[in-house]
């Protein structure tokens, strides 16, 4: 498989001198197209740091990151903007999902913002939604929904701008084993279709469905 992500040397660091806080140290990772990985680690390890850097949420302080061989450091804020709009998915512990707004139109949401003719934002929501089994909530609010519907609504949204991409920080955090267990699946089958899948997670259980765990401890990487 050929190397979608690599992180060399990477290097984070929050606050400035007394107040500094190292995030992560010298990280280098490679990570090849179609992998479902799971990142590891104790509370505080740095986890989501490095999720939020290859995500491009954030940038790192030294070292240099490639996606799919483009030097994220060479680019300026609206490249990486368009780049993460294009080529990621995320998905959160807390769903991140829009109260006022139906299930369809969270779905829809990030389409619109690229501008795309409303009827085929609709279309492709609606497509999503029915394939998460899900499509009969569609004009339910969040707080209508238990929270197995209600991430199955997020990972709708996270897929319906076709991104090569999926990143999921702590996604069966807020629910119930068996639920998680749904989700995984789902996650598990995105993977067989060819999606590249990150999580974050510190469940043993979630990681017994990916392939390859990066273990994260005190902002190093301590096992590939």
């Amino acid at each position: 498989m050929e190397e979608i992500i690599r992180l060399t040397n990477i290097t984070k660091v929050f606050g400035e001198k007394e107040n500094e806080v190292v995030a992560l140290k010298n990280i280098n990772v490679s990570i090849k197209r179609g992998e479902m990985i799971a990142i590891m680690g104790p509370s505080g390890s740095g986890k989501s740091t490095l999720l939020n850097i290859i995500g491009c949420l954030d940038r790192p302080t030294v070292g240099n990151y490639f996606l799919e061989g483009i030097s994220i450091k060479n680019l300026s804020a609206s490249e990486v903007a368009s780049l993460r709009n294009n080529k990621f998915g995320f998905i959160f512990q807390d769903f991140a999902l829009l109260q006022d707004y139906s299930s369809l139109d969270n779905v829809i949401l990030p389409l619109i913002y690229r501008n795309q003719n409303y009827s085929k934002n609709v279309k492709i929501g609606k497509t999503y939604l029915e394939k998460l089994d899900i499509y009969d909530k569609r004009n339910k609010k969040p707080g209508e929904l238990s929270g197995g519907q209600q991430q199955r609504v997020a990972i709708a949204r996270a897929l319906a701008s076709n991104p090569s991409i999926i990143l999921a920080d702590e996604p069966t955090g807020s629910l119930d084993q068996r639920t998680g267990a749904d989700i995984m699946g789902i996650f598990r089958n995105l993977n067989f279709e060819g999606k590249t899948i990150i999580i974050v997670t510190h469940d043993r259980f979630v990681s017994s469905y990916c392939q390859r765990i990066i273990w994260i401890s005190d902002g190093k990487v301590i096992n590939l």
